[in-house]
């Protein structure tokens, strides 16, 4: 587990392949929850930053691959936080089936990398609570002011999480990566979707893009977006 500072109070933790992210603004935000078995390494990177498990208030759950979502129920018996996602990823979570089927995206890499890293993928995680569904454009009164963003493509029910604050930080789930370089995900639902989605995201001004895969765009991430993707 390594803790990143990437605003002022944004931080990134990474827990091997995937990253979660805690905003510590007056309550403690968490953005993704790991896989089955990060509830230990989650909770010692909020008491590195200086705050208790018991100050997570608001769980923010991107989508439903078990990446992201196994250490839930875990973590939810340890603070006493609202858990908030789109309806359609939602209903998996809650019955504890967390795998659409899933293609990769085009490229020899990305289908080498789709049978080492996601073929095998849990398809079952222990299931889950949500509290409160999010549906597009949602404005969420947490840290002054969160946006969710449905953005669907390499999972129906994905959220991205646009937070004004801090010149603009788009949490931007697995609508793309930054393994090396920024490129879409490595498997989708619908690749062409997805790719609209991406387009969807350049509307917004951000500075800083944080993935669940790979390191963070700490600058002009917006304008590697455009560039990337309104061609």
């Amino acid at each position: 587990m390594k803790v990143r500072q990437i605003t002022t109070s944004v931080y990134e933790v990474s827990l091997g392949v995937v990253n979660t992210f805690l905003i510590n603004h007056d309550e403690l935000t968490l953005i993704d929850t790991g896989s089955e078995g990060s509830t230990h390494q989650l909770i010692q990177a909020v008491e590195k930053i200086g705050r208790v498990p018991k100050d997570i208030q608001h769980i923010l759950i991107t989508h439903c691959h078990a990446d992201h979502t196994g250490g839930l129920a875990a973590l939810q018996k340890a603070c006493d936080a609202t858990t908030y996602m789109h309806p359609t990823d939602a209903a998996l979570v809650q019955q504890g089936q967390v795998l659409r089927p899933l293609t990769p995206a085009p490229g020899l890499l990305n289908k080498g990398l789709f049978q080492a890293f996601i073929a095998k993928s849990p398809s079952e995680i222990e299931p889950a609570s949500i509290d409160r569904e999010v549906t597009d454009s949602e404005i969420l009164e947490i840290a002054g002011g969160l946006r969710a963003i449905h953005a669907p493509g390499h999972c129906a029910g994905q959220l991205v999480f646009f937070w004004p604050q801090e010149g603009g930080v788009l949490f931007a789930a697995d609508t793309a990566s930054n393994i090396g370089w920024l490129q879409p995900s490595i498997a989708y639902e619908d690749y062409q979707l997805g790719l609209r989605s991406l387009r969807k995201l350049t509307m917004y001004q951000f500075e800083v893009a944080c993935f669940g895969h790979g390191k963070a765009i700490k600058k002009n991430a917006v304008n590697q977006f455009r560039l990337k993707w309104l061609k």
